[in-house]
């Protein structure tokens, strides 16, 4: 809470606190040395303008204002931040500016207009510069020979003179003054006494015997800042020594400043305070005694056994506060009213509107608290979150670890397994070279040896004795020659080792090793906003939960039969919405989904159930029937152009249950004989209904009616169709079953037995015809007995 006690200008607790208007709080101290002049180019405005920026009082009046002495808490130019909106135009009138009813709004809009925000003005003058940085305002120096009093009010009466303005420290917005100064502005007396009861209880905390802390540096820049040595009267701002040199130097503007010892710290909180009687504190907790006066709870909160005296009307300070102004957001006395200042505006007494603002203060810390318990739970979620990450980081580090000590240990032993290829291959030469060596050097002893003694041959002179060995010696020594061959004399094997290690795409894969995310995606949700039945369609709707990394590469929707069977795969794709056509009417099916990645295939879905029309609702098909056949009414009407008869299917398709649909009889000529009933979807569109092995059908004229399937008629009935007649058309799936009824009387006995498949709606007409289908019908329970058959 202590940050909400320090004055955002000097950085410590509240001093004598006011409240601008746009609801912020600042010492007293601290607003004189925030505010800042117009410059003179702005005194030139014209006269009803500068009335404007006033009080909003005529222009006597406003004149006999200024003129009066300022005291020391108004004489000082303070400002009122220009809050937003209608709170701002509130917020100035009830600070007391002393416009009427009506003046509120156009002195807002003045302010706005001059405001530093709108009008782009700054701090006009030189100025210091606070912790906050908030600009502080040299105050004027006082005349030689003067008092600081005296320089104080000459100060004060030259920023009263001149329009001044403030700028907010935390909103930035700035605002004129009016011509009572500081006095416009409240002072915040619960603030007040909440700071001094804050500083009672830091003290009692200390313990009784720890001193007060003594007065700090308003301008230091370190932590902590450096004591205070010095105080300027006409700054009202400590000063250490260092910032004393710096931010006041004795010289200039500043040569005439009065420095005086910083004051003695207050006393720590006695057992005369411990004192105080129970009432007393009772009261001071609870900001008001018996006069229902809330602001009172700061008046003498810090006193001892000093009795509180209650909060009384600036303007009429004889008079406490007994009413509060609503549109003005300020409270008011009786004398305020009798001057007419408030008579148009919403006045409520002052109990009644503390009570109902603190419930609504009390509401919305509901809601704080509320908000400050999901904050705390959410802190423990975050700190398990911490300790979740660094568990994972060390088990990661681990697996990182083991994975590469993997790598290493796979290189090691196909290192080993290639330097045993290259032992193996330098043996095999070595052995391959030896064994050359060793019969080239027996080739070669040998050949030697024959030579040496066919030299000595040649030496011999004894003709007949060479002739005797001459021919063996040349068949001997052609033979030697023919062993030195092509290639003997060259080496079988190469000193160069043919063994090339393609080590590039092993350094490549090395260098690109990095984490990648490929966890098995989790489950999809499904979006059930989005998924919807529609006859006998079903769309699903999903999509990946939030803050989902692993990448998904597609997903798998299932289906089971309707009848809480097995689930089959009904799509396999990358889109997150799909519509499944064709399922059985009046049916519930589960559905659920499931995403994969190359990591493999991730969890189901929650199981979302769909159910089925429990009727048929369905047009003809223009895409399905001949191009003789003219379709309107939102293809639920059909004739043809052509005197042959033409047929068209419906848009529904049916494999189980009971369906029933009507088709009436809009026109009939000539006697022609439509044929009404049920097809599979090849059935051939240009010839009757039922002279194929693909429709069941009743063709009827105006007096009888046949049934018709693979061109075999049959039960021919009595009575036939005229204009609006009316031709119902019952399908059982469940018992395979085809009836027909005529204006509500069954025709005929059941027309068509073992009826199993896929069914859809069918018609054959021609020019003379014309009928509207009538869907999602349920299945009539009043039909009547079957008629006569014919002969």
């Amino acid at each position: 809470m202590e940050e909400e006690l320090k004055c955002p200008v000097c950085g410590s607790l509240f001093r004598e606190p006011i409240i601008l208007p746009c609801s912020h709080n600042v010492c007293l101290p601290c607003a004189r040395t925030i505010a800042v002049q117009t410059p003179d180019s702005e005194q030139h405005l014209p006269q009803p303008l500068l009335h404007s920026r006033g009080s909003g009082l005529p222009a006597g009046a406003a004149a006999a204002a200024a003129a009066a002495p300022p005291s020391d808490y108004d004489a000082t130019a303070g400002s009122a931040c220009s809050g937003g909106g209608a709170s701002a135009a509130g917020g100035l009138s009830g600070s007391g500016t002393g416009g009427g009813a009506g003046g509120g709004g156009d002195h807002a809009d003045k302010l706005s207009l001059y405001s530093e925000t709108d009008s782009g003005y700054g701090s006009y003058t030189p100025s210091l510069k606070s912790p906050n940085g908030v600009r502080v305002l040299p105050m004027v120096p006082a005349p030689p020979g003067s008092s600081a009093a005296a320089a104080r009010g000459a100060a004060c009466s030259s920023l009263s003179s001149s329009s001044s303005s403030i700028t907010c420290p935390q909103c930035h917005r700035s605002a004129s003054l009016d011509h009572r100064g500081l006095r416009g502005f409240q002072r915040n007396r619960l603030l007040e006494a909440i700071v001094q009861r804050y500083q009672q209880g830091r003290g009692a905390a200390a313990g009784a015997s720890a001193t007060a802390a003594v007065a700090i540096c308003q301008l230091c820049d370190r932590t902590p800042p450096e004591p205070a040595a010095t105080l300027c009267e006409q700054c009202d701002v400590l000063y250490c020594a260092a910032c004393q040199l710096k931010c006041h130097p004795s010289r200039g503007p500043f040569a005439k400043h009065r420095l005086v010892q910083p004051p003695p710290p207050p006393p720590p909180a006695s057992a005369e305070a411990a004192s105080v009687p129970p009432s007393a504190a009772q009261s001071a907790s609870s900001g008001g005694g018996g006069s229902k006066s809330p602001g009172g709870a700061g008046a003498g909160a810090a006193g001892g056994s000093a009795a509180r005296k209650f909060p009384t009307c600036p303007e009429h300070e004889m008079e406490n506060y007994s009413m509060y102004c609503v549109s003005c957001r300020t409270p008011v006395c009786y004398q305020c009213l009798d001057e007419g200042r408030h008579g148009k505006h919403e006045v409520k007494p002052l109990g009644a509107m503390w009570k109902q603002h603190k419930a609504q203060l009390s509401q919305a810390l509901n809601g704080v608290s509320d908000k400050a318990k999901e904050a705390k739970e959410f802190l423990v979620q975050l700190k398990n979150i911490l300790q979740q990450i660094q568990e994972n980081g060390l088990d990661y580090e681990a697996c990182l670890v083991a994975q590469c000590d993997a790598l290493v240990d796979a290189l090691t032993r196909q290192k080993a397994k290639l330097l045993t290829k290259v032992t193996k291959e330098r043996e095999h030469k070595l052995k391959m070279v030896w064994d050359q060596i060793n019969h080239c050097t027996l080739k070669l002893r040998q050949s030697t040896g024959l030579m040496e003694y066919c030299l000595e041959v040649i030496k011999e002179n004894d003709p007949s004795g060479f002739l005797q060995i001459s021919d063996a010696l040349i068949k001997r020594v052609q033979v030697s020659q023919e062993q030195w061959v092509k290639g003997a004399l060259e080496p079988k094997v190469s000193a160069e080792f043919e063994l090339t290690l393609d080590s590039e795409p092993l350094l490549q894969a090395i260098h690109q090793l990095d984490f990648i995310q490929m966890k098995l995606p989790p489950g999809p949700l499904l979006q059930l906003e989005k998924c919807c039945t529609r006859n006998n369609s079903v769309t699903l709707a999903w999509r990946m939960p939030p803050f989902t990394h692993s990448p998904v590469e597609g997903y798998i929707l299932e289906l089971d039969d309707g009848d809480g069977g097995q689930f089959r795969e009904v799509y396999v794709g990358k889109e997150t919405l799909c519509t499944i056509d064709g399922l059985h009417f009046n049916s519930t099916y589960n559905a659920r989904v499931k995403a994969f990645n190359s990591s493999g295939v991730g969890t189901y879905s929650k199981t979302v159930v769909l159910q089925t029309s429990d009727v048929a609702w369905f047009t003809f098909d223009p895409n399905s029937g001949h191009r003789d056949i003219i379709l309107s009414n939102d293809n639920q009407t059909a004739t043809c152009s052509s005197y042959d008869d033409r047929v068209v299917l419906g848009t529904a398709a049916f494999s189980k249950g009971v369906h029933y649909w009507e088709l009436h009889v809009d026109r009939y000529d000539n006697h022609p004989d439509p044929a009404f009933g049920v097809a599979r979807v090849n059935v051939a569109k240009d010839m009757m209904l039922g002279k194929d092995d693909k429709a069941w059908a009743m063709y009827v004229d105006n007096n009888r009616s046949w049934f018709m399937h693979c061109n075999s008629h049959t039960n021919r009935t009595e009575g036939g169709v005229c204009k609006g007649a009316t031709v119902g058309v019952l399908l059982d799936l469940n018992k395979h079953t085809l009836t027909f009824f005529i204006n509500g009387q069954q025709q005929g006995p059941t027309a068509f037995s073992h009826v199993d498949g896929v069914f859809m709606p069918a018609l054959s007409l021609n020019r003379n015809v014309q009928v509207t289908l009538h869907t999602g019908l349920e299945v009539p329970t009043n039909l009547g007995r079957p008629k006569l058959l014919g002969n």
